[in-house]
């Protein structure tokens, strides 16, 4: 599977942001996605994770209550919205797949397969 991160942007603390994660390939629908970002010199940062039909979601502490993680599969899309900016979210997200079952969702970075291009998400104060 392909997967392309889009939607970053420059925005002020407090401002919104949609990001989308498109993807081709296999079966959309057989994949579990995450959102991780990765600010200057660190290291992968998990965001949000949604399970292969949508119905179970994860979050890091970072994104609880600010940002929802969300997929199409009609659309082979995945989300990420992301409100209450602030400028510690400054980073390059990224979107990633990895086969799972029913309801599985993942949080480790590393046990993903297929990652897409970052986008760059930038919050200015």
């Amino acid at each position: 599977v392909q997967l392309q991160a889009s939607g970053g942007g420059l925005v002020q603390a407090g401002d919104s942001l949609r990001l989308s994660c498109a993807t081709s390939g296999r079966t959309f629908s057989d994949y579990g996605v995450g959102w991780f970002r990765q600010a200057p010199e660190k290291e992968y940062e998990f965001v949000a994770a949604i399970s292969r039909a949508g119905k179970v979601r994860r979050y890091a502490d970072l994104a609880k209550g600010r940002f929802t993680i969300s997929r199409d599969n009609a659309k082979n899309m995945v989300y990420l919205q992301m409100n209450g900016l602030k400028r510690e979210d400054t980073a390059i997200y990224f979107c990633a797949a990895v086969v799972v079952v029913t309801g599985e969702v993942v949080t480790n970075v590393e046990r993903y397969s297929y990652w897409g291009q970052g986008t760059q998400v930038t919050v200015s104060s």
